[in-house]
């Protein structure tokens, strides 16, 4: 039997952002000899497009409020002139690392860990920085996994358990240690602990702020993609922490709020039928 149309339709879009066809980019294909494996956690979260997209976006607006990982996009990274190219790195290390051989996965971060030793420089304060602080890369890995885990429980599995967050976290720190970083959060609690030992760190200036607007007023890949990135980044931005979008200056309205999360559902779960 053909493959359903809207089916082909919805997976060329998805490849076609997430593969810089350009480069030759294809697919990460699963392979069971990786870092995790089909009986993981982390493969059942990170498998998932649209809650991938929702907690991606979230974790990008929690990672800015640092000024030293804001510095480093900042200072050292193409991010305003190529916002898509790096969304697509960033996809492409979780996919990679997540799913593909152990050998590939290795590889995938000793290129992040070379490319983190040439970033360095001064905030605007005086103090130095340098990408590859262990505390920094740990702020940049809790707030990619609690809004990874986050956006899965809210859009995919309401009832998860916490002996299975916290395995996830567990899991997940095999990356966070091998890039370098320290503390690494191996449950829920300690993410939880690490993020509040890192608020009084954070602060919002006009670089966030221009940063925030650009991830979020990003043009689509595509016409038709419009709508979709509209819910996913309102998605994003009512995922995260009401500290966190006071910091930045974003609202959640309480009357748009089930509009935003109904029509996510939705969609992911469409997504899901797709690739299922």
């Amino acid at each position: 039997m053909p493959p359903n149309p809207i089916k082909r339709m919805l997976i060329a879009q998805v490849r076609k952002t997430f593969n810089d066809q350009a480069r030759g980019e294809t697919p990460v294909v699963r392979q069971p000899d990786g870092l995790f494996g089909p009986q993981s956690v982390c493969w059942r979260v990170h498998g998932d497009v649209v809650t991938m997209m929702v907690g991606g976006v979230s974790a990008l607006l929690l990672q800015m409020l640092h000024p030293a990982v804001l510095a480093g996009v900042w200072d050292h990274s193409a991010f305003r002139q190529d916002m898509l190219g790096r969304l697509r790195r960033t996809a492409r290390f979780i996919a990679v690392t997540g799913y593909d051989s152990r050998e590939a996965a290795e590889s995938a971060i000793q290129k992040v860990r070379e490319v983190h030793t040439r970033v360095k420089g001064v905030l605007p304060d005086g103090t130095p920085y340098a990408a590859d602080d262990p505390r920094l890369l740990a702020w940049v890995h809790v707030t990619e996994a609690m809004c990874f885990l986050d956006a899965w429980i809210r859009y995919a599995e309401p009832r998860m358990t916490m002996a299975d967050q916290d395995r996830y976290f567990a899991e997940f720190a095999i990356i966070a240690e091998k890039l370098g970083a320290d503390p690494v959060p191996r449950s829920r609690a300690e993410a939880e602990a690490l993020i509040c030992g890192m608020r009084p760190e954070l602060r919002a200036d006009s670089r966030t702020r221009e940063v925030a607007r650009l991830v979020l007023e990003q043009p689509a890949p595509s016409l038709a993609a419009r709508p979709a990135q509209k819910m996913i980044f309102q998605a994003a931005v009512d995922l995260l922490p009401p500290w966190a979008r006071a910091m930045h200056g974003l609202s959640a309205p309480l009357l748009t709020r089930p509009m935003v999360r109904t029509g996510t559902a939705g969609m992911a779960g469409v997504f899901r039928w797709a690739f299922r």
